[in-house]
């Protein structure tokens, strides 16, 4: 019904031409994904790049020590400095997703009716965070053009979520990147808020 063909072309295609489509942020490579596959690693996927979201902010502390002594209380703190990142990095996202949400309902609220479609957008912005898995070689692989590669990698990111939004709801260009802005300006919010309150974000 969204793309008005006959069939979708992709389900002759191998899983692979697929993913490079989609890292391609090709619309009808998301669409195949969203509707004729039945994908269940949402929730995982959603877990796995917060963790290296708060593992690359972990390392970025300005105070980290290289004490290695494994008795020491000051490793145990870092763990918990990990820990409060990885909480930090879910009420960011959740934020996010939370502007998104507001914007869409707010700007086509006949889109987002009933319960289904909020969950199918959901998954659909869960899924395309999976650029924030290239975090793992950027950490890896450090080199003086890091900050740079993490602006690629967002930029990346909130492509894909363009992409997803506009895919899930059959929406055009404009408003997809409007609900965009405005889960960003929230997510800033949060960041703004828990600077205020003295933590390292």
């Amino acid at each position: 019904k969204s793309c008005q063909k006959p069939v979708d072309k992709y389900i002759e295609y191998d899983p692979v031409i697929i993913l490079i489509n989609a890292v391609l942020c090709k619309a009808q490579a998301y669409r195949h994904i969203l509707f004729n596959t039945k994908i269940n690693i949402h929730g995982k996927l959603c877990v796995f790049c917060l963790l290296c979201e708060a593992y690359l902010r972990w390392l970025q502390l300005q105070d980290s020590s290289q004490n290695t002594d494994p008795d020491d209380l000051i490793r145990y703190a870092k763990e918990w400095d990990f820990y409060r990142m990885f909480g930090i990095a879910s009420l960011e996202q959740t934020s996010f997703f939370i502007g998104i949400f507001i914007t869409l309902w707010w700007m086509t609220p006949e889109m987002l009716k009933r319960k289904s479609d909020f969950i199918l957008l959901l998954k659909a912005l869960l899924l395309s965070t999976y650029g924030k898995l290239l975090l793992i070689p950027a950490v890896i692989w450090e080199h003086d053009y890091t900050p740079l590669c993490l602006a690629f990698i967002k930029v990346f990111v909130l492509i894909s979520n363009s992409q997803a939004i506009r895919v899930t709801l059959n929406l055009n260009r404009i408003l997809p990147w409007f609900a965009i802005f405005f889960g960003l300006i929230l997510e800033n919010g949060v960041v703004c808020l828990f600077q205020k309150m003295g933590w390292d974000v």
